[in-house]
């Protein structure tokens, strides 16, 4: 059976990806195997070196817990700053006044060229040398600096293409029943842009959970990847484990992102779908002239 988009395999290719799967299944369990013996030889597997994590509190409560609260600040801080800050940008590079579009363009490209690293550097010494932040204050000022000044501009992209993709006869529509731009703007195009632009916002936003990471790592900011560190070394050479479990809870973090925001766009989709109703022979009335035809009382 055919697809328009593809022609139905036949018995050799059924076959032949049959071979595939099993290959490739068979050199997964390789690798899986490989990777499980180098541990285990190197005695990255010894319960001494899991225990903590597993019996007892002092690991979380000391180390992973005061880490994951500063990471889901910065980044909690950069969001939102970051997003309607883009927002704005992104609307104002649509602007028909130049004096509005030129600098919000030179902005979003100066900042979307320089490394992210490098913008929280650049603030880290700027709070230093030019204001009365604390030394302890600091590297959070830094990474929610780096961090907003470099997804804005991001973001802005993001809604500029998100409103470019819509189709130009919606704004023309609008404007031909004497809406303003920025009405169109506001009422029309955004509402929109929203849906379609939600998967790539998110993936803006979980880059921006990724990166708080760089703070710890640069500016001794005590987010959760350095306290694992932190971590590995009061406890001993149980660094694969320390790792391994701020790995996972990253990766819970953004999933959990991930997920709300597929369960956002879904309602907002199904919000958006027409729920025409069904008119009855008793809620229609004939117009004079119209033999045939009725419309709702």
């Amino acid at each position: 059976m055919s697809s328009v988009l593809y022609d139905a395999q036949g018995p050799r290719a059924k076959r032949r990806n049959i071979l595939y799967t099993a290959l490739f299944v068979v050199a997964f369990a390789a690798v899986l195997w490989w990777v499980y013996s180098s541990l285990d030889e190197k005695h990255q597997l010894d319960w001494a070196l899991w225990k903590p994590f597993f019996s007892g509190s002092e690991a979380y409560s000391t180390y992973i817990w005061p880490g994951l609260q500063n990471t889901l600040k910065a980044a909690a801080l950069a969001m939102v700053i970051a997003l309607p800050l883009g927002a704005v940008l992104g609307i104002a590079r649509l602007s028909d006044h130049i004096w509005v579009r030129v600098p919000a363009t030179v902005v979003v490209e100066f900042f979307r060229a320089i490394p992210v690293l490098v913008l929280m550097i650049f603030g880290n010494e700027l709070y230093s040398q030019y204001t009365d932040v604390s030394s302890d204050d600091r590297p959070l000022y830094a990474v929610v600096t780096g961090l907003v000044l470099y997804n804005a501009s991001v973001l802005a992209e993001i809604v500029r293409a998100g409103i470019l993709a819509l189709p130009k006869g919606q704004s023309e529509a609008a404007m031909a029943i004497g809406m303003r731009k920025n009405q169109v703007m506001r009422l029309i195009l955004l509402p929109q842009a929203v849906t379609a632009m939600l998967p790539a916002i998110v993936s803006q936003l979980v880059v921006i959970v990724k990166d708080t990471a760089l703070g710890g790592a640069v500016l001794t900011f005590p987010e959760l990847l350095a306290s694992a560190n932190t971590m590995s070394g009061y406890y001993g050479a149980n660094t694969i484990a320390s790792f391994t479990v701020v790995a996972v809870i990253f990766v819970i973090i953004n999933f959990s992102l991930t997920s709300f925001a597929s369960w956002l766009e879904g309602r907002l989709r199904r919000g958006k779908k027409s729920t025409g109703a069904v008119l009855g022979a008793d809620e229609t009335v004939d117009i004079p002239g119209h033999a045939g035809t009725g419309t709702a009382a």
